[in-house]
């Protein structure tokens, strides 16, 4: 597949710590959620950033197959992703499960679930997801 772009982001103090991207643009600090034996300090977490990511490129690829079928949807639309984190059936690791909302004021039901079916298609999340995308991991 031929890349259009590339970036990268790294994080120290791993769930606790902080993360930045190599612009410095994303600068956050990490905080464990109590949920998962945090202490419920201000910050973000890697669950929160994965939804941002997740439902900003839904709503992306929304907007693509819209304009590819001349659709018009409006400035309001939303997605949103909903991730939980939660131990695998296996008990080797964690695992995550997403569920999108996708809301288009104004478009009929079934005009907004085929988009919406269209954008599934088309969205790298969620092709990664669906596909379980084999990811290399090097020690430097």
């Amino acid at each position: 597949m031929p890349i259009l772009y590339t970036t990268q982001a790294s994080a120290t103090g791993g769930r606790a710590g902080r993360a930045v991207s190599e612009n410095g643009v994303l600068d956050v600090t990490l905080t464990v959620p109590k949920e998962l034996g945090g202490d419920g300090a201000t910050g973000t977490n890697p669950e929160q950033l994965f939804a941002a990511g997740y439902s900003a490129c839904f709503l992306g690829a929304l907007k693509f197959v819209a304009g590819q079928q001349k659709v018009k949807i409006p400035e309001e639309t939303t997605v949103s992703a909903k991730v939980g984190i939660g131990p695998r059936e296996d008990g080797t690791g964690f695992g995550i499960e997403v569920a999108l909302t996708v809301n288009i004021p104004g478009l009929d039901r079934e005009t907004a679930e085929k988009l919406a079916a269209a954008a599934h298609i088309v969205c790298p999340y969620s092709h990664a997801m669906r596909t379980s995308t084999e990811v290399p991991v090097t020690v430097a």
